[in-house]
């Protein structure tokens, strides 16, 4: 039925926008974690119906950013340190998966050693340029959109929804986990992040423009080390 398909596709659109919205709060970190609420409260906030509400926030607990209890609704959760570290192995060898891959096969990179990046890696350079920049400002909110488009593009390229989908989950993940600690720092006036934040965002397209899987390698490898490091001291801190 036209009407009963209409509304099957708008709920599921809205239930997205929700589940996307709380998850800028979580990143943003107007949502703390641990901080609890129930679907009667962020159904009221976003003024819709419950039934989405509830399905965002199943998609968020699925994800790993939420926990959910039985009794007294949902709460943000709390990853520790260990956590952080798995999450960087895991994204290092799902990156370098993709990257063998993608070199191997020649497509859709060309292998053109001295000139601009093939058209299936500009818009990805573009989006790394530009987190690049907000690395080198210090702008953790715009740093964070524009890294997880960078990842989520460059993995597409590997022509595998199901991988690239894992991908970006591990690395919302670890941005929420490393997000708690970058801005308490700020807060607590340790954070000027001008120069902590990694941003070597255009040297990773560019090694696999020149096909070098060393190369990229070992950008992502320094990558997770200085995510990792900083982290950790803004723990012990």
């Amino acid at each position: 039925m036209p009407g009963t398909d209409g509304t099957a596709v708008i709920r599921s659109t809205l239930r997205q926008q929700i589940a996307d919205a709380l998850r800028d709060e979580i990143l943003g970190g107007r949502l703390e974690p641990g901080q609890e609420f129930t679907v009667k409260e962020i159904a009221e906030q976003y003024g819709v119906s419950a039934t989405p509400v509830r399905e965002a926030l199943v998609n968020l607990a699925a994800q790993g950013l939420l926990d959910a209890d039985q009794h007294r609704g949902y709460r943000v959760h709390e990853h520790s340190l260990a956590d952080y570290r798995s999450m960087l192995q895991a994204r290092g060898l799902v990156a370098d998966g993709i990257f063998r891959d993608l070199i191997k096969n020649g497509t859709p990179l060309g292998p053109r050693p001295q000139k601009e990046a093939s058209d299936a890696l500009i818009s990805v350079r573009r989006r790394g340029e530009e987190a690049a920049r907000a690395a080198c400002a210090g702008d953790l909110n715009v740093l964070i959109g524009y890294d997880l488009r960078f990842w989520r593009e460059l993995s597409a390229l590997f022509g595998n929804p199901y991988l690239s989908d894992f991908l970006h989950r591990i690395r919302v993940q670890s941005w929420v986990c490393a997000v708690t600690y970058l801005r308490r720092a700020v807060e607590h006036g340790d954070g000027d992040l001008r120069g902590t934040l990694w941003a070597r965002h255009t040297e990773l397209v560019d090694a696999l423009a020149h096909r070098d899987p060393k190369a990229a390698h070992a950008i992502v490898e320094e990558y997770n080390a200085h995510s990792l490091a900083l982290i950790e001291r803004l723990a012990a801190a």
